[in-house]
């Protein structure tokens, strides 16, 4: 249909895994709310639903892993143009410059197609190493409060 379409099988065949072994979950689930005391007629039937849910899920994730995840390099430079062009960013920007300045900022740049950092900068209301630090990203998404 789609001359040189790449279809995503290894993706695909990591989600069917997940499906069946959804399913056999509520196998399990089933069979442990039919026991009585310590006797569990369904026992066989949840010991061999589990163990294939195992199977499944070890022999899928190695395949993805190593014919599909292993050998993908991030694009750095890309990811961070990204980020910096994201104007949600900004929202980091509120303890510095205000809450109307910040969405200002976030407007202009989203309306531009431009960097947070470049608004910033352009209009004056930081520099330097406290706008690096206000716009690093990994800080916003690492647990704790910014120093």
């Amino acid at each position: 249909i789609m001359p040189g379409k790449v279809n995503p099988v290894m993706a695909e065949a990591l989600i069917m895994a997940c499906a069946r072994t959804m399913g056999n979950h509520v196998t399990v689930t089933i069979g442990g709310s039919r026991g009585n005391f310590e006797l569990n007629v369904m026992m066989p039937v949840m010991a061999e639903a589990f163990l294939e849910s195992v199977k499944l899920l070890a022999g899928a994730s190695r395949t993805f892993t190593t014919r599909c995840v292993e050998g993908i390099e991030p694009d750095r430079a890309r990811a961070q143009e990204l980020l910096e062009r994201n104007p949600s960013i900004a929202t980091a920007l509120n303890p510095y410059i205000g809450y109307d300045r910040a969405t200002e900022i976030a407007k202009q740049s989203a309306k531009q197609g431009r960097s947070v950092r470049e608004v910033v900068q352009e209009r004056g209301l930081m520099k330097g190493a406290e706008l690096n630090r206000a716009l690093d990203v990994r800080t916003m998404t690492e647990p704790g409060l910014p120093d």
